[in-house]
């Protein structure tokens, strides 16, 4: 855990990074239960099959894996209940209008504590064409190869 920020990774969702262009990111609270969020505490927690709708003026994330507690018996809840992110009125309003718009769609990017709080990172994005997936995998390629040989290059001066 980072100590000057109080942020502790839980789960991250990589995919979403190279299926979609993330145009704009908020920062959303996640409505919980106790035994949950021990489970999050212990790192058991998957994003993979996760997204979210705006139902109602609320805002719910569907299929977020939370593992049940160990310890937590009866009082344990359904591992892909859905779960309500409280955001602003403002915030899920501008949520709702670029959701109208067409290619648009709202993805969880990642799930952290941040101090004492869990938190998730919510992101519209608009989805990528296979093309695009091929472009920028052939950029990171080119990064990744450039950054060998400079490693390379300073190593044998």
């Amino acid at each position: 855990m980072a100590k000057e920020t109080g942020i502790k990774l839980i789960a991250q969702n990589k995919k979403a990074y190279h299926d979609y262009f993330i145009e704009e990111t908020f920062q959303a609270g996640l409505s919980l239960v106790g035994t949950e969020v021990k489970s999050l505490r212990q790192g058991k927690c998957s994003l993979k099959e996760s997204f979210i709708r705006i139902e109602n003026g609320e805002a719910l994330i569907y299929q977020m894996h939370i593992s049940p507690y160990e310890q937590g018996n009866i009082f344990n809840k359904d591992p892909l209940r859905v779960r309500r992110l409280l955001l602003h009125k403002r915030e899920i309003a501008k949520i709702q209008n670029a959701i109208t718009a067409t290619g648009y769609t709202v993805v969880p990017l990642k799930v952290y504590f941040s101090k004492s709080l869990v938190k998730i990172d919510i992101a519209i994005a608009k989805g990528k064409k296979l093309y695009d997936k091929r472009d920028s995998i052939a950029k990171k390629d080119q990064l990744r190869q450039a950054a060998k040989e400079f490693k390379v290059r300073n190593l044998t001066m």
